[in-house]
């Protein structure tokens, strides 16, 4: 979003003063206190947690006032439906090729082959936390649960679809009061400037959040921790590149833009979440850099919040592929049938993953818990080596909800093709008031 009045700056920002380079390092200094003093790496760890609970605090102001302000300028409210329908479809396909990509390349790869380990033999202890989870992700929990129980609820549950559906409501109710709701739209609109402005303030943190958080992942499970699953962890990182550059990549070339310009574009968001692993931590800063690029606000604030429940790429490719690695490790047989119900399942397991804390693995135990032949004790194997994938999950969930941004934009003809043209060749590095590389005042 370009802000009124905001000018230009004469000169480049320096490269030490752009976040992402802050962050690189940040990343590289809290990997090595990790590994050397693990210990005292571990305590680094509320740095971190408070640097993605001060974005959290600004997440739903953001959606409503973007996704209210927007819906409000839209000439015809059957607009709002179709926006919907187009990025809800874009979702079921995409997210379903991903678990289908998932479940591929572990048939091929087979990662857990060779290590017949006895599922009666393993701890079910640890897990026990998420498996209780994983219990309350029922279809009809996830529905109800999208509807807030007071309308300042929305804003204080950190469910992103409570906030989506109450900016959804107040728009469209703005809308149909005409002339009297453009006062209370202008409000609105003046205060958007203020919130990303704040936003901008708390980006300056994101070097100190993400060395907290490697540190302390570093330095709790070490990096020695990867040996014993690194086939695993390699598969998993080269499958969700494969998807990133194969499948959204094509998807990209197809609606007119390349995949390395948009990952170059947004490259200090994806280093804040590489480095927090959580994709949270960079949607303020997403949904302002698409708006810059051409798409249009309404899509924007419409497309961006929905993808961040219903289109997790990285933890669809997650699901099936580790689902299927626990078969292989304990020399469970799956047949075709009961793989397709695992597919099946997973896609609407993984809707339900929304605003549950370690989505990704208490999504896998409701996934596990349909085939009764699989042992959900098999998440075991992998609880150790999580943490290190959920950055791998967070990054492909961040970069597939960029390229739909796009893609529902240009479907809908909401898409300035000529700025996403100019802005991602430049990588965004001419815009003075990015949230994440802005220069101090």
């Amino acid at each position: 979003m370009l802000l009124p009045n905001t000018p230009s700056p004469a000169l480049p920002v320096p490269l030490y003063r752009q976040t992402y380079v802050q962050v690189l390092v940040a990343i590289a200094l809290g990997a090595v206190l990790g590994h050397f003093f693990p210990a005292f790496a571990e305590q680094m760890k509320p740095l971190g947690d408070a640097f993605i609970k001060l974005v959290k605090m600004v997440i739903a102001p953001v959606i409503f006032l973007t996704v209210v302000t927007g819906i409000a300028g839209m000439p015809h409210l059957n607009a709002v439906g179709r926006v919907v329908l187009k990025a809800m479809a874009y979702f079921l396909v995409f997210s379903t090729l991903a678990l289908v990509v998932g479940m591929v390349v572990a048939n091929v790869v087979r990662p857990g082959a060779g290590l017949n380990i006895d599922a009666a033999s393993l701890s079910t202890t640890e897990i026990a936390t998420y498996a209780s989870k994983a219990h309350d992700m029922s279809l009809t929990h996830f529905l109800l649960d999208i509807i807030p129980d007071t309308v300042f609820g929305a804003f204080t549950s950190g469910n992103i679809l409570q906030v989506l559906l109450l900016a959804v409501l107040f728009g469209i109710s703005l809308t149909l009061a005409g002339e009297r709701s453009k006062p209370v739209i202008a409000f609105f609109e003046a205060m958007t400037a203020p919130v990303f402005k704040l936003v901008h303030i708390l980006m300056k943190a994101a070097p100190i959040g993400a060395f907290g958080a490697i540190a302390f992942t570093i330095g709790r499970y070490g990096i020695g921790s990867l040996q014993n699953l690194m086939y695993l962890v390699a598969t998993f990182y080269f499958t969700a590149l494969l998807f990133v550059i194969v499948v959204l990549g094509t998807v990209a070339r197809l609606t007119g833009f390349s995949i390395f310009q948009l990952l170059r574009y947004l490259k200090a968001e994806l280093l804040l979440v590489l480095g927090t692993s959580s994709s949270e931590a960079a949607l303020p800063s997403l949904m302002e850099k698409m708006e810059r690029a051409g798409c249009d606000k309404s899509v924007v604030g419409l497309v961006v919040p929905t993808g961040y429940s219903f289109n997790l790429d990285g933890t669809n490719i997650y699901m099936t592929l580790a689902a299927l690695f626990i078969a292989q490790a304990t020399n469970t047989p799956l047949s075709l049938g009961e793989q397709v119900a695992l597919l099946l399942v997973a896609m609407v397991s993984s809707k339900g993953a929304a605003g549950v804390t370690g989505a990704g693995f208490v999504t896998l135990a409701a996934t596990l818990s349909v085939v009764p032949s699989l042992p959900v004790a098999g998440m075991a194997l992998i609880l150790g080596v999580d943490r290190f994938m959920s950055e791998c999950r967070s990054l492909t969930n961040f970069v597939g909800n960029a390229v739909a941004t796009i893609v529902v934009a240009r479907w809908e003809g909401a898409l300035d093709r000529d700025a996403l043209s100019a802005t991602l060749a430049s990588g965004g590095a001419d815009q003075a008031t990015s949230a994440v590389e802005a220069p101090a005042e």
